[in-house]
């Protein structure tokens, strides 16, 4: 899944997030540390001198010294050098240098100084001025890694990925000392390894692309081939790899389908879609482009020390039959915060002398991350938030790498899998989904969190990313702390009904429609209108799930539905009432299978006083399944032929010639009616059972023969358990004769 560590973004004088920039040119932040002089004036001497991009160098400088790059600089370029003050406005074929001792932002075409943090606190600028130019310039952002030494500016440089922009590092061949723009390159978030002289160019054959990511005038027709665009590259991933992105944030989804075309340095949607059907392995780049798989080990520590010394208390306090400890890290990307909860669970368990077995699931969309976390090898680079202790005690050191040892590597089982569509786990003890909810839509976020309600035991914990919440989902969990993204699962009565909208929840009750609103304005008298004929003409009813559960009324449906007896249940099929049961449950289940509506006429209910019509529509434009049932009252009239007469015709005093107000049949036409009316409804109901019983004796033969394969495939697996326990006793005989 989306996967990146949020960093403190600054912030404006009114105390609100920064807002992205106007500005339609392209922004290149440079930063570089030991030996950055050099590689600053080759990049400098070939910016020509109209290439419509601002650039700002950000240089790890002594704070007790003045800094005279501006002058040594600007002898060697084409446009001029500027010495950064607060507040200084950005324009574009202007280079613009940080002062020493101090700390830059971006806002919204303004850069911003603060002093520099004490001496005993890691001082990281490039990393801090990249995340301030991400999350203001967006696609409009560039970064660059020149020489140096350390790794500021790799985090910087995730930030700019993620919000759709490029970045660049100096090919370490070329630098003076190559730690900087290294560390960038093990971290998988270059996308352009080159000489510091060959990057303008490069930035000038990319240029007409960034015009795709701005807000310009562009044509309504021109903007609909886009929309459509867009739509159907999400449409061929979502055949390709199984991902329906049309609910993740679009702004972030359309930000990397972007990215792409820039580096692919196409202009047009259309051309990007025509590009994929020449190279098939562009979606797969594209997809991977996506799931952005930035992590690290212990990732924000103080929560593994809250983990640790809180949590795990309780979930084994909980855990009171001595099951399995159940964890579930939910967009695991390549594994590492797997691992270190694996770590943190071996280190409190063996303190606490417990025999709990423990089993962690780590699950992701990507199978090139799960296949690199099964693994368990990691670089020098990605192991640099594990201190020496653990990882002398955890880890092996084999080819330069680090790879986990086998014990904390049985813990954990990795598996490719979508949250969102396959189904999920259950009776878990702790469930890890960070930083994943914020890349997805409300609706997404809403299912999302009820799917976690669903797989955590009683008492069990959520544990979300720093910006994250519950949101509407905030009745089925109670948050741990104030501070901390821990929330422990709330039990409710019944099943939690998920619904796409507050607005869809709302059903039409009686009042007033020619009263002014509270507020003392009156509404529109088309919305009056709408209102009148939706409340006095439009037939009730009820919106179902594909479970048949209620996730909507329309309109008062108490003559049709009302509670059952007993536990609580908002299941259609337990509120009929006597006499609705049978016929709503058949024609849900013609509806279902036909994809088309299906109506059924003339159901007694309230011991025959009542006909009523149902009619159950498939709602198919939804992500889920569901049913719109509508409940209309028949008149319970009887329709007379020409031989049937009546007793008695009477008419009222003084308006012969008008039709009888009274009519009183026969009792024997009263019984051939009610007879005629009984064959029907057998006949009827003979129809239906006809047909249930052919779907149940289809389904039994699907089970059998599903029955059948599950026997052939478990008498397969116990046959390859015998040839593996088989070969094992090989292996342990040959490995005591090479012994002796």
């Amino acid at each position: 899944m989306f996967y990146r560590e949020k960093y403190s973004m600054p912030t404006e004088e009114n105390n609100q997030p920064a807002k992205p920039s106007q500005n339609l040119f392209p922004v290149v932040g440079i930063g570089a540390s030991a030996g950055g002089l050099e590689a600053f004036k080759k990049l400098i001497t070939a910016i020509p001198e109209n290439s419509g991009m601002a650039y700002i160098l950000v240089q790890h400088l002594h704070p007790e010294h003045e800094s005279a790059l501006p002058e040594i600089l600007q002898r060697v370029s084409k446009i001029p050098v500027v010495e950064i003050s607060d507040n200084v406005h950005v324009n574009p074929n202007h280079i613009y240098v940080i002062p020493s001792n101090k700390m830059l932002v971006a806002t919204d075409g303004v850069l911003k100084l603060s002093p520099r943090s004490s001496k005993d606190r890691l001082n990281l600028p490039i990393d801090i001025f990249f995340s301030s130019l991400a999350e203001v310039h967006q696609a409009h952002a560039i970064g660059v890694i020149l020489s140096g030494t350390g790794t500021d500016g790799t985090a910087g440089l995730k930030d700019i990925k993620d919000h759709g922009g490029l970045t660049f590092a100096q090919d370490p061949a070329s630098a003076g000392y190559d730690g900087m723009p290294q560390h960038a390159i093990d971290a998988g978030i270059v996308d352009f390894i080159i000489a510091p002289e060959i990057i303008p160019q490069k930035l000038l054959e990319l240029q007409q692309s960034f015009a795709i990511a701005g807000t310009g005038d562009v044509s309504a027709e021109k903007d609909k081939t886009n929309e459509d665009g867009f739509r159907q590259i999400l449409a061929l991933l979502k055949v390709k790899v199984g991902v329906d992105f049309n609910f993740y944030k679009q702004t972030t989804v359309r930000r990397r389908i972007i990215r792409r075309m820039v580096m692919l340095q196409l202009e047009t949607i259309p051309e990007y879609i025509d590009y994929f059907k020449k190279n098939k392995p562009e979606l797969d780049i594209l997809f991977q482009d996506l799931l952005i798989p930035v992590t690290s080990f212990f990732r924000d520590l103080p929560t593994f020390d809250i983990l640790c010394e809180s949590i795990f208390p309780e979930i084994i306090k909980n855990n009171k039959s001595g099951n399995p400890l159940r964890f579930w890290i939910a967009g695991c990307s390549t594994g590492q915060e797997a691992y270190s909860i694996a770590i943190c669970l071996q280190e409190y368990l063996s303190d606490h002398i417990s025999n709990n077995k423990v089993q962690i699931f780590a699950t992701d969309l990507s199978e090139k991350a799960i296949k690199k976390a099964r693994s368990g090898i990691y670089s020098k680079k990605e192991t640099e938030g594990i201190s020496d202790n653990r990882l002398q005690q955890f880890f092996i050191k084999t080819d330069g790498h680090y790879q986990v040892k086998k014990p904390v590597r049985d813990m954990c089982i990795f598996a490719v899998h979508n949250f969102l569509k396959d189904p999920p786990f259950a009776k878990m003890d702790f469930i890890s989904c960070r930083n994943v909810l914020i890349y997805l839509e409300p609706f997404l976020q809403k299912k999302a969190l009820t799917l976690f309600h669903y797989a955590l035991n009683d008492k069990g914990i959520l544990l979300l990313g720093k910006s994250e919440t519950t949101g509407s989902a905030s009745d089925i969990f109670i948050p741990l702390g104030k501070k901390d993204k821990f929330f422990t699962r709330k039990s409710v009565p019944g099943r939690f009904i998920s619904v796409a909208s507050e607005r869809s929840e709302t059903a039409f009750t009686d009042k007033n429609y020619f009263m002014r609103s509270k507020e003392g304005k009156t509404e529109g008298f088309e919305k009056n209108a709408d209102d009148i004929l939706l409340q006095k003409y439009t037939p009730v009813g009820v919106v179902v799930n594909e479970q048949y559960d209620i996730v909507q009324f329309r309109g008062s449906t108490g003559q049709y539905l009302e509670p059952s007896p007993g536990k609580a249940s908002l299941n259609v099929l337990k509120m009929a009432k006597e006499g609705l049961g049978f016929e709503i449950r058949n024609a849900l289940h013609k509806a279902k299978n036909t994809s088309e509506p299906f109506i059924r006429e003339g159901i007694p209910i309230n011991a025959g006083k009542k006909l009523v019509t149902i009619e159950v529509i498939p709602l198919l434009n939804t992500i889920d399944l569901h049913f719109l049932i509508l409940f209309r009252e028949q008149a319970n009239n009887r329709i007379l032929s020409e031989a049937e007469e009546p007793a008695t015709a009477n008419l009222p005093t003084g308006q012969a010639g008008n039709p009888p107000q009274t009519l009183n049949l026969k009792p024997e036409t009263l019984n051939l009616n009610r007879i005629q009316q009984l064959e029907k409804e057998l006949a009827q109901a003979r129809e239906d059972m006809r047909n249930v019983t052919e779907d149940q004796e289809a389904a039994n033969e699907e089970l059998q023969s599903s029955n059948e394969e599950l026997l052939s495939g478990s008498e397969e697996l116990q046959s390859l358990n015998e040839e593996l326990e088989t070969s094992k006793e090989e292996l342990q005989s040959t490995n005591e004769e090479l012994i002796t």
